[in-house]
């Protein structure tokens, strides 16, 4: 019989964090997903969005990532010069390390998103002006 390791996370055991946001700004909260479902090559979040809150324009020079949509409508805007799309429920956006990105909630519900990264390093992120 194969050994089969797995982890189950409900909603209410999220432990969602605030992150803090720009002067003026909205915030936006965080359930880091990593350490309690044993990510051992990836790292991975929850993100709510508040309407009108966003996240700051970066390029991660070591972890490509991936947005899915869980709920609302998602801004993103992607490259230098920022070029903008909306991404609906459902839909999935996959970003190439190097890429110049930020995220935004420019509707009027909660937008909700899974972001996974890979490889797992933090530290690589380049901090650039909002496009927003």
């Amino acid at each position: 019989m194969a050994n089969v390791g797995f982890r189950v996370i409900r909603p209410d055991e999220l432990e969602w964090i605030e992150r803090e946001p720009e002067a003026g700004g909205v915030a936006r909260y965080v359930a880091r997903l990593s350490d309690v479902a044993g990510f051992a090559h990836t790292r991975g979040s929850m993100w709510r969005y508040a309407p009108g809150s966003k996240g700051r324009r970066h390029r991660d020079t070591i972890q490509e990532e991936t947005f899915v949509v869980l709920s609302g409508t998602l801004t993103m805007y992607l490259g230098d010069p920022p070029e903008r799309i909306d991404v609906p429920t459902g839909g999935v956006v996959h970003v190439e390390s190097g890429t110049v990105l930020q995220s935004a909630n420019h509707g009027d519900e909660e937008v909700v998103m899974y972001a996974y990264g890979a490889p797992p390093e933090t530290g690589g992120a380049e901090f650039l002006d909002s496009a927003v």
